[in-house]
């Protein structure tokens, strides 16, 4: 379901796309205007992902073909935001859950990432009501004061979420637990 970013050109073709669909452009973090453009962009995140500085998947369907986008941008002191857009046909079918905790599965047991944040946008409602979702996802505008105040420094543009490594342990460690419960049964 998620694989390294890749300078392919059908690959890219589809991604941006799907990308400029009005329901998904908005929210985008990294917004281009061309074909031309999300190649560019798309070389410089897998370089920028070389210097560690990101982490950037490609997420893909049931067969394989690519449907968006998740990242973990400005990677710093074991942490970092993450962005998340999939594809207007392909809202509303479980993607977005499932895409983040592989993700999380990634960053949090292979490469140190200790926290991960999200910035929503207040008026951005399905990615809000998505987010409050998942069990393992704090709203942090109050118990991060000085990060919600970088994302919204004139004004509440952004709500702040906060993933923490522990709680997704604690979290995944329930998921294996119901798993091998119910194999048992089915045993």
């Amino acid at each position: 379901m998620l694989k390294k970013r890749e300078l392919n050109g059908h690959e890219c073709q589809v991604l941006y796309e799907l990308m400029m669909h009005p329901d998904v452009f908005p929210y985008v973090r990294q917004k281009v205007y061309s074909f031309e453009e999300f190649l560019f962009s798309t070389k410089q995140t897998i370089e920028a992902e070389d210097r560690g500085e990101l982490y950037s998947r490609t997420i893909l369907d049931e067969w394989e073909n690519p449907i968006g986008t998740i990242n973990l941008f400005d990677v710093s002191d074991g942490a970092g935001f993450l962005g998340t857009w999939i594809g207007k046909p392909y809202h509303g079918k479980g993607y977005n859950s499932l895409v983040k905790e592989l993700f999380l599965q990634e960053l949090f047991f292979e490469k140190e990432i200790e926290t991960v944040y999200m910035r929503i946008k207040v008026e951005n409602h399905r990615s809000r009501k998505a987010a409050e979702k998942l069990s393992y996802v704090l709203k942090a505008n109050e118990t991060k004061p000085l990060v919600f105040q970088q994302l919204n420094p004139t004004c509440h543009i952004y709500d702040l979420y906060e993933i923490p490594r522990d709680l997704f342990t604690m979290h995944y460690m329930r998921e294996m637990e119901t798993q091998t419960s119910l194999q048992q049964l089915e045993a």
